[in-house]
Parts: C-alpha cells; structure tokens; sequence
C-alpha cells in the first residue's frame, strides 16, 4: 500500500489540468500528441532534465517534475506553470524508498495514473580513478544512477501496465567513451545500457517500451567539468562531427518522441544524442 502523500509546501501545486491543446515550436497549435498521458520526470528542475519535462508538457502530458530540492521544485514548477503547462512536482532523492513512494502516490493522487517514467537524475560525487573510489561512493553512484530507475519502475509498473507505458532511462556517451577523471561514473552509465535491454525484454509482454537516452556533452551544471574546461572544449569542438556542444533542449524532443504512438515499436535501443556517431 502507497502511504498517504505528506502534506508540504504546496503553495503553488494544483492538479493536474485537463490542458489537450500545446503550442509547437513552430508557433502553431496542435493537438499534443501526449495530450492526456501522465509522466513522471526525475532529477528534472534542471538541465536535461528540465528540458525533457517542458517538452512532454508542451506535447500535451501532466508531468509530474522531481529533485532533492524544495526551492528547486518550487522554482521549476513555478516557471513551467508560468507557460501554461500542466506540471506539478515534489520533493524526491530517488536513492530514498520513502521519497519514491512519496512520488508514486502524488502522480496517482493527482493525475490519476502513470504512463511515463523518464529517468535523468544522477549523480558523481568524485572525480577520480575507478580504483580509488572508496566503497561509499561506489555505493552512492551505483544506488543512485542504476539501482533508482529500477527500483523506482518497480513501484511504477502496477499502474503503467494499465495504460501501455513507456520508460526512457538516461545514460551518457560516457558509457560508449569513457574518461579517466569519472570513473566510477562511466560503470554506472554503461550498466543502464544493459539495463535497458534487460528491462526491454521482461516488460514487452506486457506492452511497456523501455528505451535510453544517451547524451553527450551537454552544457549543463552536472557537466561543468566537461563543457568548462577550456583546452578539453577546444578539442571536443574539433572531434564532434556536429562542431558544437549541445544544449539540453536536444535531448528533449527524442524523449517525447519515444513516449509518443510514433515510437509504438521501438524498445530496448540506446539512442545518442551528442552529435557525432557513438560507432566512431
């Protein structure tokens, strides 16, 4: 049994509206081809992350957004209300049983159920050698980046197998390239390459797609060791096929395009997005 949802800041939270009409990019407005459909979006008020839920909003879904933060989810949720989107959010550490049940039940209190689950946070708390990672931190990226999503849609899937869900988990092009400096971090990113297919197989009987977004050198917050090292961009300028960094915003329309009928036979791929080919 899912507890009762605990009772917060909820100033600025309302329920999920009942909103079928989005702007596209275009400047035109459409139909959301999401319009409906409830996704739940961790480690979202920020990043690729963010980006991700704005997009699912603006195809039509109630999404609900998520991260370790109050002022954090305050300030997302606020600004995404601003637009006119149907978001609501809640306080999550989706390392903690008790935090995930907590959002299981505000994505079923108020919008009814779950169709999605996009899973982008993570963590890496040392930049180091995989060999001289002490075992608490092992144990703090593996419990976070890999072991969360599965634990997280094992909470989610009585309610996502009514509705013929989809999953995107999100990895990183480090899994395909690793650097010395993350370590402990390219393992975890290529675990949830596995286990996307793993994950692909035993829910395909039950008509819930599992895909993941692989994302290259992103300039965000997490990446600023990346993207804010002078003489590392120059080079990553010259190598990527594409001559730019991206921007989260290029992450975010595969996502909603994999939750979308669209996608209705794509499963357990591993899609990059960091403008070159991962087969290089």
């Amino acid at each position: 049994m899912l507890p009762a949802v605990a009772r917060g800041h909820w100033g600025w939270f309302h329920p999920c509206a009942r909103l079928s009409v989005r702007m596209s990019s275009t400047g035109i407005d459409r139909k959301g081809i999401l319009a409906e459909r409830v996704a739940v979006v961790t480690g979202s008020t920020s990043g690729i992350g963010f980006a991700i839920a704005r997009r699912l909003a603006q195809d039509g879904a109630h999404v609900v957004i998520s991260s370790r933060k109050q002022q954090n989810v305050d300030r997302a949720a606020a600004q995404l209300q601003r637009e006119g989107l149907s978001v609501a959010g809640i306080v999550c550490h989706v390392g903690k049983a008790e935090d995930r049940e907590r959002l299981v039940a505000t994505a079923l209190e108020h919008c009814g159920g779950i169709d999605f689950l996009v899973c982008c946070a993570g963590v890496n708390p040392l930049v180091g050698s995989t060999l001289g990672t002490s075992e608490q931190i092992w144990d703090k990226i593996l419990n976070v980046n890999v072991k969360s999503p599965a634990l997280l849609l094992s909470q989610l899937l009585p309610y996502m197998e009514k509705r013929k869900g989809a999953v995107t988990l999100v990895s990183s092009v480090a899994a395909y390239f690793p650097r010395m400096e993350l370590g402990v971090y390219n393992v975890s990113k290529t675990a949830l390459l596995a286990l996307t297919r793993t994950l692909a197989l035993e829910l395909a009987p039950k008509d819930i797609r599992v895909n993941c977004l692989v994302p290259g050198v992103i300039k965000t917050d997490f990446s600023k060791v990346l993207h804010g090292n002078e003489s590392l961009l120059k080079y990553l300028r010259e190598y990527l096929q594409m001559q730019r960094i991206g921007e989260p915003e290029d992450c975010a329309g595969i996502v909603s395009f994999l939750c979308s009928p669209d996608a209705s036979y794509i499963t357990g791929e591993n899609i990059a997005v960091a403008g070159f080919s991962s087969r290089l």
